[in-house]
Order: structure tokens, then C-alpha cells, then sequence
């Protein structure tokens, strides 16, 4: 646990020196901001057109060895949490062999298949420093994965408190767990999406540098589904977004909002070869 904890201490997670005054001194939340289409970026984009514009013709990129001189995993950590943005942020409930319930954000999670449903979550942490979530999936093979949403984005993030062991985060940020059907953790009631979900493989990953364990990755199949009944379409097969309000993942302590999308159509091979 020494370990992890001199790992939080090179992130510093806060990079305000009075986050409080930072804060209020930002334009307040639009609560009245509500989930749109726009058009696409560029309507008159054709095949071959390329980017939408040429600044990236003014720059040039540079080459990062992760493992090069003097470069520490932090680092790596820095650039890819702020670089493969925005994340979708798995909040997974689980409950260990002796019956305490626990709920944490992951921010490494992401849909991989969808017969069998399948999802990956990774877990940074090796042996003798894994969180309770990783903990208690592996020696009970059940989780919950639950959708954050704009409306619990703050009780969400308070999950990822550093409490000690059997101090339970559902009542630290005040959310109601909702019974699930085939696994024993509950889901989030407040999630408009939660899936139940049983795990399937499990991979520990190695630094090639140190030779330590340093994550977890979780293979998790969903074995059932709960979607708040006006968030879904008649056909029961598509989530409406306006009702979702998904919050994705940025860098450092940075979230995104969802509030405008558009659309572009697929191309068709049999149809763009004779244009």
C-alpha cells in the first residue's frame, strides 16, 4: 500500500493551490443545457477532402519513449489520462466474500463486444496495493457497472475518497442501491444505465521497466441490464442521450459534458466506388 500511496502523491490529483477560489471565479454550470444536434463539422467535406482544416500543418510532433531517461510512470499516466479522452467512467459496485458493499469510479472501462456483451475495466495497482473493487471482483466474480449521469456527478466523484476498508462510499455520497437479479452487488439506482456483470478472465500487467505488477485488467461479461424506463426507445435497443446526460472522463481532475452530437453517415464501398 506504501507503494500506491507514494504513486498518489507524484500525481497530485489537485492542481489548484485554493481550488475554491479557482472555482468561483469560473462561469456558473448551464443546468439549463440540454442534449442537441448540430451539423457536422464540415457539410461540405467530399471523399479525399481530408482534415477540416490545416493547422496541423504548422506543427510537428514529438517522439516520447515511455521508458526513456529520466521518465517516470507518472508521467505516461499524466499523458494518456489527458490524451484518449473523452473516457467513459465504469461506476462499478461490488461486494466482497464477507458481505461489505463498495462503489468506485474507473475511468478505464469501455464496451469490447456486444454478443456476448463484454466489458474491460483496468485497474492501476499491483500485488499488495489492489483496490477493494478489484479485490472483491476476483474472489466473488460479480460486479455492477453503472453509467454516470450530469445529475450524480458529484456524489459519483466522492466515491473516490480514500476511506478506509469497510467504510462504505454508498453512504458517504448519499446513493440509493437498487437490488440487482443475477448478481449480488447492487446497481445504482440513480444510474439511467446499469448493467449486472460476471466476470470472465482476468490479466495482472508487469512494468517492463521495474518488473512489479502495476494494473489489473478485468474481462467482464454483462449478464443483465437496467435502463430507466424514459431513456429508452420503444424497440428497447437504443438509449436516448438527452436522458443519459453521460459524463466522460479528461485529464486530471477535469470531467466533460454531453450535450451536443451530430451525425455523419457510414460510407458505402459499392456506392462511393462509381462516384
Amino acid at each position: 500500500m506504501a507503494e500506491r500511496a507514494g504513486f498518489e502523491s507524484q500525481v497530485k490529483r489537485n492542481p489548484h493551490a485554493d481550488f475554491a477560489k479557482v472555482e468561483s471565479e469560473r462561469v456558473a454550470f448551464d443546468k439549463d443545457g440540454k442534449f442537441s444536434y448540430t451539423q457536422r463539422p464540415n457539410m461540405e467535406w467530399t471523399k479525399g477532402s481530408g482534415a477540416n482544416n490545416d493547422d496541423w500543418k504548422s506543427h510537428t510532433k514529438l517522439e516520447i519513449d515511455p521508458y526513456g531517461p529520466g521518465r517516470q510512470a507518472v508521467d505516461n499516466y499524466k499523458l494518456l489520462i489527458s490524451g484518449i479522452v473523452p473516457r467513459p467512467i465504469g461506476f462499478v459496485s461490488t461486494v466482497s466474500k464477507t458481505g461489505v458493499a463498495n462503489l468506485a469510479p474507473f475511468s478505464y472501462t469501455m464496451i469490447v463486444n456486444h454478443d456476448p456483451p463484454m466489458f474491460c475495466i483496468g485497474i492501476a495497482g499491483g500485488a499488495g496495493s489492489l483496490k477493494d473493487t478489484c479485490v472483491n471482483v476476483l474472489e466473488t466474480g460479480e460486479l455492477t457497472i453503472n453509467i454516470i449521469s450530469e445529475s450524480f456527478i458529484e456524489a459519483a466523484n466522492y466515491t473516490s475518497v480514500d476511506c478506509p476498508p469497510g467504510v462504505s462510499e454508498w453512504d458517504l455520497a448519499g446513493l440509493t442501491p437498487a437490488k440487482s437479479s443475477k448478481v449480488k452487488p447492487a446497481h445504482v439506482a440513480e444510474s439511467a444505465f446499469s448493467i449486472e456483470a460476471k466476470l470472465a478472465h482476468h490479466h495482472e500487467w508487469t512494468s517492463p521497466a521495474s518488473g512489479k505488477q502495476t494494473g489489473m485488467l478485468l474481462i467482464c461479461e454483462g449478464v443483465n441490464f437496467h435502463v430507466r424506463d424514459d431513456a429508452i426507445n420503444e424497440e428497447k435497443n437504443t438509449i436516448k442521450p438527452e436522458v443519459l446526460m453521460p459524463v466522460g472522463r479528461l485529464g486530471g481532475i477535469t470531467y466533460s459534458r454531453t450535450v451536443t452530437g451530430f451525425e455523419i453517415l457510414r460510407p458505402n464501398w459499392a456506392s462511393e466506388k462509381s462516384s
